[in-house]
């Protein structure tokens, strides 16, 4: 049964396993254009919406792979780590990483993999990431009562936060994905449109 065990590759292969998963990950970022800060920042001008329609094909494709794993009994349920909800330190930490991602054309993955195909805005997305990262940890002690104790409501998902069974929460999120790229289709026809329209 899923989740595998790992501790039978050993330290060495655990490793190997890690890199690969990370180059291959990479590799696709790549491969959908996110190593491109102006394809990213399109996003937000809603004139290419490739952002939205790789990351919920991503999200769509592995929860139904995760659920029909669960109904046929090759994933042991709750075995997947949930990571607990900080809720206003996410919205906080959302705003923050929204407003670089608007400024810097690159999340943390993409920068990576720009820098990896030797971008310059890339590379310097990342040392401004690394230096974001060290002066975060200094000044940590500071915020670490907010994050504690400021909206934590535990290991949450989709079905328990909505009431609802894990069939419903998924059927759900499938129509709600189909939308969604109906409206990105219109979108791009729209503002695309509308930008290669000369002045």
């Amino acid at each position: 049964m899923f989740p595998l065990n790992l501790e039978v590759l050993g330290h060495a292969g655990t490793n190997a396993l890690y890199v690969l998963t990370g180059f291959f990950f990479g590799f696709m970022l790549e491969q959908a254009g996110f190593g491109n800060s102006r394809k990213l920042a399109s996003q937000f001008y809603l004139n290419d919406m490739r952002v939205l329609k790789v990351m919920f094909t991503a999200i769509v494709t592995a929860m139904l792979l995760l659920f029909g794993m669960e109904v046929l009994g090759l994933l042991r349920p709750g075995a997947l780590y949930v990571n607990p909800t900080h809720l206003w330190p996410g919205i906080v930490g959302g705003l923050i990483f929204g407003v670089g991602f608007v400024i810097g054309g690159y999340c943390p993955g993409t920068s990576l993999v720009s820098m990896a195909t030797l971008k310059l805005d890339g590379a310097f997305f990342v040392l401004g990431l690394a230096a974001g990262m060290v002066i975060f940890g200094e000044v940590l002690p500071l915020f670490q009562a907010f994050f504690d104790a400021s909206g934590d409501l535990g290991e949450v998902t989709l079905p328990q936060a909505l009431g609802l069974p894990a069939g419903v929460v998924v059927l759900l999120v499938v129509v709600m994905a189909i939308g969604m790229f109906f409206a990105a289709e219109r979108l791009e026809a729209h503002f695309g449109k509308r930008e290669k329209e000369p002045c």
